[in-house]
């Protein structure tokens, strides 16, 4: 008897010491978030001449780490790979102007929305003097890869040549020199990089109507987190919603945009 007696305070002992030992490292599992991001999509993410990450996102991702009282760490991740590296777990969140969208859903868990912007097609003035299904038809359009504007483009467009590219500087070059008629991406990042500041990009224009239907453009752009990560999810919807309501968010967006960038 006293052997069984021993045996379960001995048993009890352990999971006592179990108990603790998960005890920390749970209340300190998010004093550090590693936050991905590419690093190529002015004025939301680019990267310095110094080789600093900047822009909208990585000012949001701070602003929402210091609210959640955590360091960030910020990591830069290609386009291409910034989903299989999250839940390769390289890092913790993307925050990378990625759009929540029905497909990515299945992959990983997202945050509510922090901005939401329409898409929209750029050619050369002069080039189209409509846009129509008929006037797009044999066109080649560039578009980077992997995005929601290349899969709208593969759905809906049947008829024209598609060119992707690793980043959207490569799409402004080939569409400057000539060897795309039109280019596919987020309108508020075309009009800043390239219609504004692009040495030839006045030669360009808009054309068509502005894209957001929610099959292909998704509810806006929301922070990418591994599905088995809820209390972060968490932790980052009400970070969103306290730097909304203090009046950080309007800040960092004024600093980018004379516009409410957050959409309806």
């Amino acid at each position: 008897m006293k052997k069984l007696i021993l045996l379960a305070m001995v048993l009890l002992m352990v999971v006592g010491l179990v108990a603790c030992g998960d005890s920390k490292p749970k209340a300190e599992k998010w004093a550090t978030v590693r936050i991905g991001t590419e690093g190529a999509y002015p004025p939301f993410n680019y990267t310095t001449k110094d080789g600093k990450l900047a822009g909208f996102d990585v000012d949001i991702a701070e602003a929402l780490c210091k609210e959640m009282g955590a360091k960030m760490v910020l990591v830069a991740q290609d386009w291409d790979g910034i989903i299989p590296a999250l839940n390769a777990k390289k890092y913790d969140a993307i925050i990378a102007s990625m759009s929540i969208t029905p497909e990515r859903q299945k992959k990983i868990a997202f945050s509510g929305k922090y901005y939401q912007t329409p898409a929209r097609f750029i050619v050369k003035k002069g080039a189209m003097a409509s846009f129509s299904d008929e006037a797009m038809e044999g066109k080649t359009v560039g578009v980077q890869r992997a995005t929601i504007h290349d899969k709208y483009l593969t759905d809906n467009y049947k008829s024209v040549k598609i060119k992707r590219y690793g980043t959207l500087d490569e799409v402004y070059l080939d569409l400057v020199a000539g060897r795309l008629d039109m280019l596919l991406a987020d309108s508020v990042v075309t009009d800043d990089a390239f219609l504004k500041k692009h040495a030839k990009g006045k030669d360009f224009q808009f054309i068509g109507p502005l894209l957001t239907d929610v099959k292909w453009f998704g509810v806006g752009a929301g922070i990418g987190i591994r599905k088995e990560d809820k209390d972060l999810v968490e932790k980052f919807n009400k970070a969103i919603l306290a730097i909304r309501a203090n009046g950080t968010y309007k800040k960092i967006q004024d600093k980018y945009f004379d516009f409410d960038v957050y959409g309806k």
